[in-house]
């Protein structure tokens, strides 16, 4: 309960100083997609759509595709790894080019964090292998900051990054939108796809599992591809508003992912968010 009310209040507090800015501009929830009680997006490393979808090195994840959706032409937008979770993360690339550890809050730029705290929703990031909740540090171990976009926001209180450790057993205590960011070994970056994939399976297999009952989404992508030019990448949702066994062959980007998690909530759309479309043809009645 602590945990929430802390959320809560960093909501309300920043939400006081830049809602004003967004007065009668925020639109309503779109038609088009659900209203899920929580999001959690799960951002694996490098590996492209041909590496992870059928796979015998994922059975978890193509367990998700079957029960789920799968999302068969989602690309990244670009090369190396940490411009991607920016896009994703403020429809943005924000002028990153590389993986260099960034100066914390750098930017003011609308992002997915902050539209949903000025709104009054919770939000949050659970990122493995951070020295402690709200570090800004640049690398620790098997903890990078260059996976973790949040930290680059002034509109993003730093408070609002916890370790994995910090993940809750009872997922009604959820942020309403939240990341989960593995570390470097667990994201397939420097592990194996089979190492990644069972580390999802033991750590959010019990939060699919409770999904699928409770209105709630958990959607897995990559940042990237392995390198290659068409940069086509895995995303897999699955919950009880999506569709068992569908799919998409639509063309999407993480703006359009961005789009479709801020069109859940009645937000905003950030940067190049705004020209996206939402994810369709995967959801439940």
């Amino acid at each position: 309960m602590l945990r929430t009310t802390r959320r809560t209040l960093v909501a309300l507090a920043s939400a006081v100083g830049i809602a004003a800015a967004w007065a009668g501009a925020t639109p309503a929830q779109a038609a088009g997609v659900p209203t899920p009680d929580h999001v959690i997006v799960v951002v694996l490393e490098n590996h492209g759509y041909d590496q992870i979808i059928g796979s015998p090195d994922a059975p978890y994840i193509n367990s998700l595709v079957a029960g789920g959706a799968n999302l068969t032409n989602m690309h990244a937008e670009t090369h190396p790894s940490q411009p991607n979770y920016y896009a994703l993360f403020s429809g943005d690339t924000q002028g990153i080019t590389d993986d260099s550890c960034v100066t914390p809050g750098f930017s003011a730029a609308h992002n997915l964090g902050s539209e949903l705290i000025a709104a009054g929703r919770s939000w949050g990031s659970y990122n493995e292998s951070l020295p402690a909740q709200g570090s800004t540090t640049c690398k620790s171990g098997s903890y990078a900051q260059k996976h973790n976009p949040w930290f680059g926001f002034s509109n993003v209180p730093a408070s609002t990054a916890d370790t994995f450790a910090q993940f809750p057993s009872d997922f009604t205590k959820l942020p309403q939108v939240s990341f989960v960011i593995p570390n470097l070994q667990n994201d397939m970056h420097d592990g194996t796809v089979k190492q990644g994939d069972t580390w999802l399976r033991n750590n959010l297999g019990a939060y699919a599992t409770w999904a699928k009952t409770h209105n709630s989404v958990l959607a897995i992508t990559t940042d990237e591809d392995e390198g290659t030019t068409s940069n086509n990448i895995p995303t897999v949702l699955y919950g009880q508003p999506v569709t068992a066994g569908s799919s998409s062959s639509a063309r999407y980007s993480h703006y359009d992912l961005l789009h479709s998690v801020e069109d859940m909530y009645g937000l905003p759309h950030a940067g190049k968010s705004a020209s996206a479309s939402d994810i369709s043809g995967v959801w439940t009645s």
